[in-house]
């Protein structure tokens, strides 16, 4: 069985360089990747240099326990520092946003709190899956964003270019 999931990626530490690490290591384990636009966004939470921000989807016949596993993987791969405050700069941070429509507080949070609270999470992912609906809110993603005060949180799409290798 397959579950569709979504992938919230960011890094303002070298975050072109980790961001197309990432998904060379998403596309390694998980096949074929529909990717956002990559947008520039403002620090959330702390000062700090800007991020780079962007949402896959995925297919995978993986668990929740052994998805959310492989991102920890992932992420220490590639520099993140295991026990690193949660407001900090980064060099990679991977977060399941959806596994399927599944809601559930363990192993993590589904669906992810940050989706309707942070614009970089909310306006990629209504652009990979503008109709899909919110398992909670039962509203779609582009609804979502269309309702989304976006004075709150400053963003830009920014050029980004990663072939598969």
């Amino acid at each position: 069985m397959s579950a569709r999931v979504f992938i919230s990626l960011g890094s303002n530490i070298e975050p072109q360089r980790y961001l197309k690490a990432a998904l060379s290591e998403l596309s390694y384990h998980f096949g074929e990747l529909t990717l956002s636009s990559v947008y520039d966004s403002e620090a959330v939470g702390f000062d700090g240099s800007n991020f780079l921000n962007m949402v896959v989807a995925v297919d995978t016949s993986l668990s929740i326990s052994e998805v959310v596993s492989l991102f920890k993987s992932i992420e220490r791969n590639h520099g993140r520092l295991v026990g690193a405050k949660k407001f900090a700069p980064r060099t990679l941070d991977l977060d399941l946003l959806l596994y399927d429509d599944v809601v559930t507080q363990a192993p993590v949070e589904l669906p992810r709190a940050e989706i309707t609270k942070n614009a970089f999470v909310l306006w990629p992912m209504a652009e990979v899956a503008p109709d899909l609906l919110h398992p909670v809110l039962e509203l779609s993603y582009q609804a979502l964003w269309d309702e989304y005060d976006k004075t709150e949180q400053k963003l830009w799409p920014v050029p980004f270019v990663w072939a598969p290798s």
